[in-house]
């Protein structure tokens, strides 16, 4: 996933050939295969561990899906400890687990699911991305119809029925305000409603303990009949009319700072990061204040010459500043899940600058300052 500024998107989906998606998909079950008859580095799980932090409401995303090498799943989420995040956000891609209808593939979920629990980090698990069975020809794999709802909900359920108590909370796709993220289609508030309350009832009957997040909806300012996209604000103003409230136990929210720091005031013509606090507002005057909000995607770039990043500095100043804003004034965000925390390879793109540690696992300014922070540590950076 890439983020970015296009237009008026404060995300912006690299609008690569679906085909691409397909073929990485295969070649990821290939080298699972291959891999299978090579000596590896032994890896245990260890003994439970405890995240230590100053601030519980520190969170990342993990971004593993493609990470096929135990070792490196489990330097993962010690690393996601030590910087002393408790909570990570985590992709499942339903494509990649039930590559045949019925028949599930839970090898590497299962090894994310007890890497993360061994280290005390707690999941939210994303679940998209369409199998070639449940979508027609020639489409991508963010195209699924109503025909295909049922096969969908049914997989969460599976999902839930196996890690209901490891990965507590589950976000019901990702997204679906974007055209590119709905298949190239019209973003249809009613139609993700209609999604989101089959998979909320398949869910709950089967295990009522897991929470379910609506999705996290990009923040953008297209305008109605905008064939890119949606105002976040808008769709979920819609999702409620056509009755999502009664459909999730919480929200995810996508909060991208872009160049502006952490504190920079709402404005519904603008994409900061308390952007969300809008979103919030919509909840609460549907009368859904009592249900929490998670920040799945957000942050800051430092890209050198990028036009939306921020100085090396400023986004250290700004991440912290963002979880320090979370945690005074933010009483309904159980956590800031930022984005990234590390590629299982170098994207070659301003993507790189989001993340947090390198492919190599060599911590960046941003992982230490952040640790420091957690830890109690003084922070004190200045401008060079």
């Amino acid at each position: 996933m890439s983020i970015a500024q296009r237009g008026t998107h404060a995300k912006e989906t690299v609008r690569r050939p679906w085909a691409g998606w397909a073929k990485r998909a295969a070649a990821v079950a290939l080298i699972l295969a291959l891999v299978q008859g090579l000596p590896r580095r032994l890896v245990t799980i260890g003994p439970p561990q405890t995240v230590i932090t100053s601030n519980p409401k520190i969170g990342i995303h993990t971004r593993l899906t493609d990470e096929v090498e135990p070792w490196k799943v489990q330097r993962t989420f010690q690393m996601v400890r030590e910087m002393g995040s408790p909570w990570a956000v985590e992709y499942f891609p339903w494509g990649y687990y039930e590559p045949q209808p019925g028949r599930y593939r839970w090898e590497h979920p299962d090894l994310v699911v007890a890497h993360a629990a061994a280290q005390g980090v707690t999941l939210l698990g994303r679940i998209d991305f369409v199998p070639e069975w449940a979508r027609p020809k020639e489409t991508t794999f963010r195209y699924l119809d109503r025909d295909h709802y049922e096969d969908y909900a049914a997989f969460v359920q599976a999902f839930a029925e196996r890690y209901g108590d490891r990965v507590p909370y589950l976000i019901i796709w990702n997204e679906p305000n974007l055209s590119f993220e709905w298949g190239y289609r019209p973003p249809d508030p009613e139609a993700y409603t209609g999604l989101l309350c089959l998979t909320y009832a398949r869910v709950k009957a089967a295990r009522p303990d897991v929470q379910i997040l609506a999705a996290g909806l990009a923040p953008t300012l297209e305008p109605e009949g905008s064939d890119l996209g949606m105002s976040d604000l808008l769709f979920l103003e819609r999702m409620y009319e056509y009755g999502a409230g009664a459909c999730f136990d919480g929200l995810a929210i996508h909060a991208y700072g872009l160049t502006a720091p952490p504190d920079d005031p709402p404005d519904p013509q603008a994409l900061n990061f308390r952007r969300a606090e809008l979103v919030r507002a919509i909840m609460v005057a549907h009368g859904d204040g009592a249900k929490p909000c998670f920040i799945t995607e957000g942050g800051w770039n430092d890209h050198p010459r990028w036009a939306h990043a921020v100085r090396p500095y400023q986004r250290i100043e700004y991440t912290i500043g963002a979880y320090q804003w979370a945690l005074e004034h933010w009483d309904w965000c159980r956590a800031v899940c930022l984005w990234v925390f590390r590629y299982p390879w170098d994207q070659h793109t301003y993507q790189d600058y989001y993340s947090f540690v390198t492919a190599d696992f060599i911590p960046k300014p941003v992982y230490m300052e952040v640790a420091n922070y957690a830890h109690g540590r003084p922070f004190e950076f200045l401008e060079p």
